[in-house]
């Protein structure tokens, strides 16, 4: 990866997610398919000024899509489920 913004796409916000910001200091990003568990931590400690703790990732697979008589399937996705480390935070709005 040549960015530290090409590794991270986007946060996840859904009410799981929001729910783990708030409880468990946990932040949940949509990332590169080919980036690993250290250039992920590297490019969040980067890009937001926190400090993490650890790293876990899920590997989302294509789901199957019918729409009429074509049948095509979604994209594939990698998550990643980032824990601060205590003090840090990140804002998301």
């Amino acid at each position: 990866m040549n960015n530290y913004r090409d590794v991270i796409k986007a946060p996840i916000i859904t009410e799981k997610s929001a729910d783990l910001a708030q409880n468990q200091n946990t932040i949940t990003f949509s990332v590169a398919c080919d980036a690993n568990k250290t250039q992920i931590k590297q490019a969040v400690e980067k890009i937001f000024n926190v400090k993490v703790e650890s790293v876990n990732t899920i590997n989302v697979k294509p789901k199957k899509k019918r729409v009429g008589r074509y049948v095509g399937k979604t994209n594939k996705v990698k998550k990643a489920i980032v824990k601060l480390k205590e003090g840090s935070s990140i804002e998301l709005n």
